[in-house]
């Protein structure tokens, strides 16, 4: 046999035990996978760790250290792609509903409220009036806390009257504000949208509108859908990489009665579980950190 098809069959033997040993448990690797032992357990942590640092996160942070990507422009997309799923027309963005839905979320930090009614008595529609938008139809979605356009749109498409805000077939237009700043003590963004159908400039603001609930308690699908929606590629590498690990640790506690005698009378007997439980709060720490927001 020639040498070089010797040196491609070893070669190729070699990687196939390497990934033997990384991730299955057998007796050769004392039914201890190498990718949940101490050296593969500090790659995982660091794949992940590195991850966060790759996607802008705490160094140029604003919100609690995190980096947003929260843009008009982006909500504008996100928005306009779920109506276009529904069948409903795009909206468009006009720069009167822009500076309302600026001026009520200035107004929310300055009075330091989480409200479509401020403290004072002023509805979404005072803000609309200022602005000049004489509305057929009006609506307001609110928002604080996100990292992304697509995790604001996501949440409000997993409540029922966000949702019908969001697709009301009577809208035409669409104004967004994202304002970062200090709501109770914590630093944030505040995200207003305000949604319109304009009417004739002398026709009476008496049309139909329509208020979403606010702090209204996202649901865990939501919460779930958010984080990935949020993630990036790199982010959510990692975070398959955790599952991947936590699936292989669990593998491992299965074979816990072929361990050794004098390591199943110690604490690794359970090493499987204790690991998976472990990189589990590491997935559920990743899904918190991208999961959040409240609308």
């Amino acid at each position: 046999m020639p040498k070089r098809n010797v040196t491609k069959k070893t070669l190729h033997t070699r990687v196939r035990r390497g990934i033997k040993n990384t991730v299955v448990p057998h007796k050769k690797n004392g039914y201890r996978p190498h990718l949940i032992r101490g050296t593969g357990i500090a790659v995982v942590v660091t794949v992940v760790v590195a991850a966060q640092l790759l996607s802008g996160l705490v160094p140029r942070g604003t919100i609690l250290g995190n980096e947003t990507d929260v843009t008009m422009e982006r909500l504008l997309a996100a928005t306009n792609e779920q109506r276009v799923r529904q069948g409903e027309a795009p909206l468009t963005l006009d720069q009167k509903l822009n500076y309302a839905a600026t001026e009520k979320a200035h107004d929310m930090l300055a009075g330091q409220y989480w409200a479509h009614v401020s403290p004072s008595g002023a509805t979404p529609w005072t803000w609309f009036k200022k602005a000049g938008y004489h509305y057929s139809y009006a609506g307001e979605n609110l928002a604080k806390g996100f990292l992304t356009s697509s995790g604001v749109v996501t949440a409000w498409m997993n409540s029922t009257e966000h949702r019908d805000n969001v697709l009301n077939e009577h809208y035409t237009n669409v104004g967004f504000a994202v304002v970062n700043g200090s709501l109770d003590g914590e630093s944030t963004n505040i995200i207003v949208a305000l949604y319109g159908r304009p009417v004739a400039k002398t026709a009476v603001a008496t049309g139909e509108t329509v208020l979403a609930a606010t702090d209204e308690p996202m649901s865990l699908a939501a919460h779930l859908g958010v984080a990935l929606q949020s993630m990036s590629p790199a982010v959510l590498t990692s975070l398959l990489l955790t599952i991947f690990t936590i699936f292989i640790a669990l593998t491992a506690h299965m074979y816990r009665k072929k361990l050794p005698k004098q390591v199943r009378q110690t604490w690794r007997r359970h090493h499987g579980l204790y690991k998976a439980v472990g990189m589990s709060s590491l997935a559920v720490v990743l899904l918190a950190l991208y999961g959040g927001g409240q609308i």
